[in-house]
């Protein structure tokens, strides 16, 4: 496959130097294609994006960074069935989109199947209609694992070393026996992890299915297809048990709590590390990464569409693989932080490198191996309304003192109402 896509970038370049262009029209300015591309602050790696003019001699990246309501910005031009982009960053919403597959190419026409064993594979999956009908490329992922402070996990007779705590909190049921110990021993100031809705989440994103078969059927009221209840009950006894700070994430709230000792720890996305040394400075080196109990899991991650309206999809994808390439994701990776989708990329000596925050661990050797486990999720268009339902009804839970057997049925009343619109 690699030996295929090289013989293709040679070509590409005998035909520039020959003043053809990737289109296989002239090379002059004459003939200079523009490309639009839609993606907001950080999904891309701008200067990569720069770079693509040099790539590519007869091509033009008019790259727009959307603010405000980037989601809304889209639905409304697939609705209009104009004034969309020729390339469209789409976040990890993205089955949201799969009833307007046709109004994006179906990328392996284009040639994806090529470079499909680059990436990895539940990764690549997401992008893929139940259909097969390949409507989005690989940007970046967000694998999941334990951040905990050493410092607390020790005080309290805790072991602190990452490979120690994995196997120690290698279920959930174990992670909150040991949150039982930590806060015996600590007191009622820190609590084991953050909130009731973020543990739930967790939970859910270790496995294949969550609220909907590939055929579009509701699962999550089904305990033999669905890890739904599981899951609820799990975040239920973590807070019956006392272990939840009720600190939701991305407020000032959680950056105090991780800032100040009060939360020990909290399973989260590779990109929490950024958030993390953003709120909590005065941790530096206290903080540790291991396996998150009961297996990796994936938060977040996006991709790259080309609209149907375009009228050059040829070089489009052209520009996108490239940008998405192995080398482009390591770059990526170095300049924005962004976690590679790419296998080549995890093995990268660069992925490896100690960091000071979290007391000179190589923390990308467990990012890494998480992303190689993660298995290949379902969502469905549906996914996003159905979990704020859930996800709102445990708030309720820990916040307000509802019982969890009336919220759990009021959750699952108001799904079938929401369903049935």
């Amino acid at each position: 496959m690699r030996t295929k896509r090289l013989l293709l970038l040679l070509l590409t370049a005998v035909m520039t130097l020959g003043g053809c262009s990737i289109g296989g029209g002239g090379g002059s300015s004459d003939n200079q294609i523009t490309l639009t591309l839609w993606y907001w602050n950080r999904s891309l790696d701008d200067s990569i994006i720069a770079d693509a003019e040099q790539q590519f001699p007869n091509l033009r990246i008019q790259a727009q960074k959307i603010g405000g309501d980037f989601k809304s910005k889209l639905k409304t031009a697939l609705a209009a069935g104009s004034g969309g982009p020729d390339i469209v960053a789409i976040n990890d919403w993205v089955a949201e989109l799969f009833p307007n597959a046709s109004h994006f190419w179906n990328l392996y026409e284009l040639g994806a199947a090529d470079i499909e064993a680059d990436y990895l594979d539940w990764k690549w999956k997401l992008g893929v209609t139940p259909d097969g009908y390949m409507m989005a490329l690989p940007i970046d992922t967000g694998p999941t694992a334990l951040f905990y402070r050493a410092d607390l996990f020790e005080k309290a007779g805790l072991p602190s070393e990452p490979e120690e705590v994995s196997e120690l909190m290698g279920t959930w049921e174990d992670y909150f026996e040991a949150g039982r110990q930590l806060q015996e021993q600590l007191g009622s100031g820190v609590y084991l992890t953050d909130s009731i809705s973020a543990l739930y989440t967790q939970v859910t994103a270790q496995h294949e299915r969550i609220y909907f078969d590939t055929e579009g059927r509701f699962i999550g009221d089904d305990p033999s297809r669905s890890p739904v209840k599981k899951a609820w009950d799990l975040a239920v006894k973590a807070h019956e048990m006392g272990l939840l700070a009720d600190a939701a994430r991305s407020t000032p709230e959680w950056n105090a709590s991780m800032n100040n000792g009060r939360i020990a720890s909290f399973v989260g996305a590779v990109w929490n590390k950024e958030i993390l040394m953003d709120a909590a400075p005065d941790t530096e080196g206290l903080w540790r990464v291991t396996d998150a109990p009961s297996g990796a899991g994936n938060n977040g991650g996006s991709f790259l569409a080309i609209m149907k309206n375009s009228k050059h999809p040829e070089e489009a994808f052209q520009f996108i693989s490239w940008l998405l390439n192995p080398e482009n994701q390591l770059r990526s990776f170095k300049n924005i932080n962004l976690y590679p989708s790419t296998v080549e990329t995890l093995g990268s000596p660069e992925m490896l490198e100690e960091e000071p925050f979290f007391g000179g661990q190589a923390t990308g050797a467990v990012f890494g191996e998480a992303a190689r486990q993660v298995k290949p999720t379902f969502f469905g268009e549906r996914h996003p309304s159905v979990n704020g339902i859930f996800t709102r009804e445990l708030d309720n839970v820990a916040l307000q003192g509802k019982r969890p057997e009336r919220a759990w049925n009021d959750a699952l009343e108001r799904i079938r109402k929401e369903l049935l619109r």
